[in-house]
């Protein structure tokens, strides 16, 4: 009885935030790229701990909530509060305050999509930073573009990267559909993903030939949606990332978990076939044909990938996916045909994430039947944006050569 009441102290200060073992912050924070202009917090330390402030001289409790924990801020005598979270893994977090039970933004940082809710995100410097840094480089552009769907009747945002130089030569580009996760948009990519960073970078360095890169929003109503087997590894919703949630036609993907059995691709399926890659290819120089198409996406949108692709076997020659599973030959019922057009099929998980264990086998079947398998594990990351972006910057060379 003693151990137990023991336990249930320890599990109720952790759960409060007091973090028992948590130690002094060393004093040396500054602020970050995801601070908003005059801004002095959020701030992260030399320790990767993030120390935020906020005036709320009414409240009776304010807590930092990120990493699935909350931690406990401290009030001064002008009523402001202030404290700091345990060392986070290096990259991109989404994160909020919690004031009096009501979860809000910090109106200290920039606001990113995720969860499906605009919110705050900081970034945790990585020592890899330099691959998605802002150079002086040639850069292209990330353009908003809107254009009408006759599957939705609406008329939808599509953001779209085109490389240094397009709008000076006359040559047409191969294309990347890229997309996000779940509770995520089309602006994740060129915000928290900073893709159109690690492209400029990677074609400066001579790594990746120049190609465009399509950015839509492939988010579905979950209610009603037609049920499909769910590949091997495949994430559940909001694993890894507390604040950001992961996860997609006829025979797609599901995910476990909440929402287990749905179907993430089926809508979009349509939009992509119908509407999306017309409108590209009706807008930009491309070059319309399976060998110059690519699609790859992260959680939900690698789901979604590997949906579309198992359906529509002569659409896409390369195929990611980011921390969603795996996808194996046996899966394509005409694998002779589908190996003359596809080049690479390319998994990848955050080392931190029970999926990791299982692409490099993967891999090597796709390799065995000749087609290039290739896997990817991000050191020392989970189901968060920085796995993904080192997945993207493994991928990209890869494409169209």
């Amino acid at each position: 009885m003693k151990y137990r009441s023991i336990a249930v102290l320890l599990t109720a200060a952790l759960t409060s935030g007091l973090c028992l073992a948590q130690t002094a912050a060393v004093e040396d924070f500054k602020k970050t790229p995801t601070t908003q202009q005059e801004k002095e917090y959020p701030q992260v330390n030399s320790e990767r701990k993030v120390r935020v402030s906020i005036p709320a001289p009414e409240a009776q409790r304010v807590q930092l909530d990120i990493g699935g924990v909350k931690y406990d801020l401290k009030k001064d005598e002008k009523g402001v509060w202030t404290g700091e979270s345990a060392p986070q893994d290096e990259g991109f977090h989404y994160y909020q305050l919690n004031i009096d039970g009501a979860s809000v933004p910090d109106p200290g940082s920039l606001y990113y999509y995720g969860a499906s809710r605009w919110g705050s995100g900081i970034e945790i410097p990585a020592k890899d930073q330099d691959f998605y840094a802002v150079k002086n480089v040639p850069h292209g552009q990330l353009r908003e573009m809107q254009y009408y769907s006759n599957t939705t009747k609406s008329v939808r945002r599509v953001y779209i990267y085109t490389p240094a130089g397009y709008d000076k030569d006359s040559k047409k580009y191969p294309v990347l559909y890229l997309q996000h996760g779940m509770g995520e948009n089309e602006t994740g990519w060129g915000n928290q993903g900073h893709a159109g960073l690690i492209m400029d970078n990677l074609i400066a360095e001579g790594k990746a030939v120049p190609f465009i890169i399509v950015m839509e929003n492939s988010s579905i109503n979950m209610s009603g949606m037609p049920r499909g087997p769910r590949p091997a590894g495949a994430p559940r919703p909001g694993a890894g990332q507390p604040n950001a949630a992961p996860p997609a036609p006829g025979n797609g993907p599901r995910m476990a978990g909440p929402g287990g059995g749905i179907n993430f691709a089926a809508e979009f399926e349509k939009i992509l076939f119908n509407d999306l890659i017309p409108f590209v290819e009706s807008n930009f120089r491309v070059v319309g044909d399976q060998a110059h198409r690519a699609m790859a996406g992260l959680s939900m949108g690698g789901m979604q990938t590997h949906s579309i692709v198992v359906a529509n076997p002569d659409k896409f020659a390369y195929v990611g996916m980011f921390s969603s599973g795996t996808f194996v030959p046996s899966e394509i019922k005409d694998i002779d045909s589908f190996k003359k057009n596809t080049k690479v099929v390319f998994m990848s998980f955050g080392g931190r994430e029970g999926g990791s264990a299982r692409i490099g086998e993967a891999a090597e079947e796709w390799t065995k039947v000749g087609i290039k398998g290739v896997s990817y594990v991000s050191p020392e990351t989970a189901h968060e944006w920085q796995s993904w972006r080192r997945s993207l910057h493994e991928f990209a060379p890869l494409l169209f050569k």
